[in-house]
């Protein structure tokens, strides 16, 4: 079962946003999520708002979900053309990265994947060089969807991968067979697509000697960029059950972390370069020092550097300014809403100051390029000269940038990243 909503104030149903909103959004990017919230089967960790077309039906099912979102793309082109806005200081933007999202949004025909793209850009126009990504399963798409996408308009492809190990694959109930990854990879780079893979550690019964087999078929890929996450079991999903149950063990937290240092062990030596604790991108010649890699998600680093951005559909969230706002969940009730000529918005809230800095610290802690203390200033604020010189001490922190103001996470501090944060924000 999705995790439920968070609370926030009742939005208007014509989704307006307050001018507030507005105030320098001349210096951030405009983004695109596109949820599509339909899966085969509905894996046993997973806490994602999806379904399976089986549970659907009407306006909310696979077949009619595309002409449903873009009642959603259009509602949000006229509140962000809102003159009110404009006269607030909100700029016209073309959007510099779109992300379609799941679910698994290779279950819709390619074509309708390409409307849904085909309006975002009739609306805001896509930015030169925009990224385009879409997530996928392997079993999900062949050669001739890959080529469809590329000229869709789609720059990139997210494969989950997850494990090459079938075992572990079973107990995430994982349906592809991972000897299939290979000639996916290759259609989408014969199509013209960078290629990222999804990695998760920590499965119940998963060796060092499993993730180490999943890490080395990853790097054979040659992927452009590889996500490692560590599995986090859930309340409310098949899998926290089991765990409940004691049909599984749940997951150790030094085991996650030995894992997490294979990783970084593995992938760096391949040449990838992490660029946010749970991400690595491949090194490229063009990679510029204290830059992100050029093979980075530039539609994932807008999310940890608090740009802009608009969430399609049931259950997706959207930031703009200092507000943040969040869908109705279920797909019945977001297409009703659309069709009655209202917003699908459920709840909202409205970010104060002291809110906005904990969630800059909180996000860019994680970024390999470091969190800077006192933006533009070079310096450690006195109210964190301890706390930094404890982190130092802790070695959880590089010494050289923290002269300068900047924390930047050693190796240790990727593990224990969640504590630097406290350490910081306490």
């Amino acid at each position: 079962m999705p995790p439920a909503l968070p609370d926030g104030e009742t939005p208007p149903d014509d989704g307006a946003l307050p001018l507030s909103s507005a105030r320098g959004a001349v210096d951030r990017d405009l983004g695109v999520y596109l949820h599509v919230p339909f899966c085969r089967v509905r894996c046993g960790y997973c806490d994602f708002n999806t379904y399976t077309n089986a549970e659907l039906g009407g306006g909310a099912s696979a077949s009619s979900y595309a002409s449903t979102a873009l009642r959603e793309i259009e509602l949000a082109g006229r509140v962000l053309a809102d003159p009110a806005l404009t006269d607030a200081g909100l700029p016209s933007r073309p959007v510099s990265t779109v992300f379609v999202g799941g679910g698994t949004p290779t279950m819709l025909p390619v074509a309708d994947l390409a409307t849904m793209l085909g309006t975002v850009r009739d609306t805001w126009g896509l930015a030169p060089g925009a990224e385009v990504t879409t997530e996928a399963n392997p079993d999900s798409v062949d050669a001739a969807a890959l080529d469809a996408l590329a000229a869709a308009g789609f720059t990139r492809v997210s494969f989950g991968m997850q494990s090459a190990v079938p075992s572990v694959l079973r107990t995430l109930d994982r349906t592809h067979d991972p000897e299939r990854l290979p000639d996916v990879v290759r259609w989408a780079r014969e199509a013209g697509l960078e290629v990222s893979v999804d990695l998760i550690y920590g499965t119940p019964g998963e060796s060092l000697d499993d993730w180490r087999t999943s890490l080395d078929a990853a790097v054979a890929l040659e992927a452009d960029h590889v996500s490692a996450y560590a599995l986090v079991v859930e309340p409310g999903t098949k899998m926290g059950a089991q765990v409940r149950r004691g049909e599984l063990p749940l997951p150790d937290d030094d085991d996650a972390a030995n894992k997490y240092e294979l990783a970084d062990e593995v992938l760096s030596r391949a040449g990838f370069r992490w660029y946010e604790v749970s991400n690595f991108a491949r090194r490229d010649p063009s990679d510029e020092p204290g830059r992100p890699p050029r093979h980075a998600s530039r539609h994932n680093l807008s999310y940890w550097r608090d740009q802009d951005w608009w969430g399609i559909g049931p259950g997706a969230h959207s930031h703009v300014g200092d507000t943040r706002w969040w869908n109705v969940k279920h797909p019945r009730t977001y297409a009703f809403r659309l069709e009655q000529g209202l917003s699908p918005a459920a709840g909202r809230e409205i970010l104060d100051g002291p809110t906005r800095e904990l969630e800059r610290v909180m996000l860019g802690v994680r970024l390999a390029d470091g969190l800077e203390l006192e933006p533009g200033t070079g310096r450690v604020p006195e109210r964190l000269r301890g706390a930094v010189a404890d982190l130092l001490r802790e070695g959880l922190v590089e010494f050289g940038p923290a002269r300068q103001g900047r924390v930047q996470l050693t190796l240790r501090g990727r593990l224990l990243a969640d504590a630097v944060v406290r350490a910081l924000t306490d």
